[in-house]
């Protein structure tokens, strides 16, 4: 073994680079150095120092266990020096100015004079002058992406010289910094998500208000959810889950930041968009056959669904740009705009069917159907549609320039990594298929069900109403807690740590539980005065229908946040091919329970029977994705808390939803199902299912509600 070098002690205890041993061999490119006459022999009593390099540690020396190293056989000791040497003169000679003098340069690669084979280009070694003359310096940290910039130089690379830099700005004035700008962004996207969700919901009551919930509104939705669905099947998947990271990375690695990889995309999609825009149009009567075959073989209503079609389907064009644009903006750190936009688009729509309302009046007052519609209001309600998804995309311009960022068409598609991004796309676009996929057979199964029962509000329109309700508590709360708890599990998940996992999981479980559970309950007792209230302008036969699918829907408000939150799991760990197998099962159970409902219930009641079975469908798919999470954490996900807290927290829903439902109920009787006896019911209803849900959680002493309201009171006490 090869004694290492010491750069504080000079050249060694002996001199030459030993310690009293046979001196050393010289690296490559060093000069011999003769032994110290004075300090040759001072360690010859001691061998074990040049035959171990542990022991040359001055730290360590002290707990060196020279019982376990046995000295070398006799005979193998090189003859000493002879004394009293003049030593030549020393290649790099000591600076007496200097108190721990730095070694001499060492040759590339691995040096055999530092222990553990340590690159000497690469140890620094420090003396206390340094430590002192540098204590009070600032030093910037490394730029965390810079070896991504060095990896694109190669080998050959060599580092460019360096400029003088340029005169300290004044400081600006002190802000939150990193987590001030990040709690400011989400503010922004929270707020825009929920104007954006509630102006949503606006415009479906005004919809439902100008049409009607019968075969008029049936075919104006199936028109209006026909752009979607084909935007999503075919670029809307990758666009939304894959390309975000591509932009960033284009952006680090690319010399002119990344502009000329998004102007190839937002290329690329404006072509690809624009041909399946064409195509779509001129073989809309066949798409409506495919979403819907008891509207397409109804002439009137075949006629009116068709046209309005051919007017919503040029917005899968509008569609892929504003994605695009928001994808470009979220890669510049600019995500208020992809959240706010979608607002101008609600907007132009309530607009344009307010007007409609204006002219015809009502549903229930001008009882409009699908052979009485003039052509006017069809095309003034088709123009409002495309406008509001051109106003919503054409929104986004302004925000590009302000973030740098100018469109110019590049048609050099190969050979840019656009192909890789595709592949990378692929199990989301099969994800996005499966879903679709059940989205497609329940709308068959819902429109041919509202037609054959011959009453208002027991159609796909009513499902999509009742769907659009209960899966706003989803999208507020549930989000909101994973948005949180997300970043930490990905850490987590790259930091392989399990127990973290699961503990986070478990975390977003139990959190959202406390609102989910008492809304679900809520919709089952409250949800015919709910939509009696909501879409009251539609019929009371019409809101009264959506509230039975409402009360359908309920319950599967449960097993599908838990889904939410355990598909999380899987994300973290860039598992994108559970969740699509997932999603079958869940497509496949929920499309075949939706037809065993429509061949055995009545028509009346066949739709009613679907909501229900989305919640099933749900419900199987979380026993599947938590046993396979289950597996993936080591067999642990804290399941016996978590069924705790939902075992607790549903025994104190239950009598509070009795006692709540039947307050509503009652007063509905009374006062009417008109608009003021709907209020006055969901609000006293609402008020005891709250209280008595309250009450029973405090009693039982759930620990998740007891958070809550200390978090309640804690930001009240601000």
């Amino acid at each position: 073994m090869n004694a290492p070098y010491d750069g504080d002690r000079g050249q060694g205890a002996g001199g030459d680079g030993s310690s009293g041993g046979p001196p050393m061999p010289p690296g490559p490119g060093q000069v011999p150095l003769p032994p110290d006459p004075y300090l040759q022999d001072a360690y010859d009593r001691d061998p074990y120092r040049a035959q171990d390099l542990s022991a040359q540690d001055p730290v360590t020396e002290a707990l060196y266990d020279r019982a376990a190293h046995p000295p070398p056989p006799p005979g193998t000791y090189q003859p000493p020096q002879p004394l009293y040497q003049q030593p030549p003169a020393a290649q790099y000679a000591p600076d007496p100015r200097i108190w721990a003098q730095t070694p001499p340069p060492e040759p590339d690669g691995p040096s055999r004079y530092l222990p553990y084979g340590d690159d000497a280009a690469t140890t620094q070694f420090v003396g206390v002058d340094d430590l002192v003359t540098q204590a009070s310096e600032h030093h910037e940290q490394p730029d965390a992406f810079a070896h991504l910039f060095r990896d694109q130089e190669g080998p050959a690379g060599s580092p460019a010289p360096s400029e003088p830099e340029p005169a300290p700005a004044p400081a600006p004035p002190k802000s939150g910094g990193r987590a001030s700008g990040l709690l400011k962004s989400s503010a922004v996207m929270a707020a825009g998500t929920l104007v954006s969700r509630l102006t949503g919901f606006v415009r479906s009551l005004v919809i439902t208000a100008a049409l009607g919930a019968a075969l008029l509104g049936d075919s104006f939705t199936i028109a209006y959810t026909l752009p979607t669905m084909i935007y999503i099947l075919t670029v809307g998947g990758g666009l939304n889950s894959v390309f975000v990271p591509q932009l960033v990375r284009s952006m680090k690695d690319d010399e002119d930041g990344g502009e000329a990889y998004a102007n190839r995309l937002l290329t690329l999609v404006m072509v690809a968009l624009g041909v399946i825009v064409a195509i779509a149009v001129f073989a809309a009567p066949l798409l409506i056959h495919l979403m819907s075959s008891t509207i397409a073989n109804d002439p009137a209503a075949d006629n009116v669904a068709t046209t309005f079609a051919r007017y919503c389907l040029p917005t899968i064009f509008f569609m892929g740009v504003h994605v695009v644009m928001g994808q470009i903006l979220n890669a510049r750190g600019k995500f208020g705009a992809m959240m706010w936009t979608p607002v101008l688009n609600n907007i132009v729509m309530i607009f344009t069917f307010g007007m409609f309302i204006w002219v015809y009046g009502t549903s229930a007052e001008s009882h409009m159907g699908v052979q009485t519609i003039p052509p006017e209001g069809v095309r003034l309600l088709g123009i409002g549609t495309l406008l509001g998804l051109v106003v919503q995309a054409l929104a986004m311009i302004p925000y590009l320039r302000e973030a740098g960022f100018r469109f110019r068409p590049r048609f050099d598609w190969k050979g840019h990594g656009l192909g890789k991004t595709v592949k990378l796309a692929k199990w989301t676009v099969l994800f996005v298929f499966a879903n679709q996929a059940g989205v497609l057979v329940v709308t068959q199964l819902a429109t041919a069900a509202g037609k054959a029962s011959d009453r208002n509000g027991t159609g796909f329109l009513a499902y999509s109403n009742a769907q659009l309700i209960w899966g706003m508590p989803q999208a507020i709360i549930t989000v909101s807690v994973m948005a949180a708890l997300l970043p930490r599990i990905s850490r987590a998940a790259h930091d392989d740590d399990p127990g973290a996992v699961r503990d986070d999981i478990s975390q977003g479980l139990r959190n959202s539980a406390v609102a989910i559970v008492p809304v679900a309950f809520a919709f089952l007792a409250l949800g015919v005065p709910m939509c009696t209230l909501l879409y009251s302008s539609s019929g009371t036969e019409a809101a009264r229908s959506m509230g039975f699918i409402l009360m359908a829907f309920a319950l599967g408000l449960i097993p599908y946040s838990v889904q939410y939150v355990v598909l999380r799991g899987f994300y973290a760990y860039e598992d994108t091919r559970t969740p699509f197998y997932n999603t079958v099962i869940v497509a496949g159970v929920n499309a075949a329970a939706s037809a065993l409902c429509y061949v055995v219930l009545p028509a009346q009641w066949a739709v009613v029977g679907m909501a229900a079975s989305y919640g099933l469908a749900y419900a199987v798919g979380v026993g599947i994705a938590w046993r396979r999470l289950r597996n993936r954490l080591g067999g642990d996900l804290d399941g016996a808390h978590v069924v705790r807290t939902y075992a607790r927290l549903c025994l104190a829903a239950i009598p509070a939803a009795i006692l709540g439902g039947g307050v509503g109920f009652a007063l509905l009787r009374g006062l009417g199902e008109g608009a003021f006896g709907s209020l006055i019911a969901l609000l006293c209803g609402g008020t005891v299912l709250m209280g008595v849900f309250f009450i029973a959680a405090k009693r039982m002493r759930i620990e998740e509600i007891n958070g809550l309201v200390g978090m309640v009171r804690g930001r009240l006490g601000r």
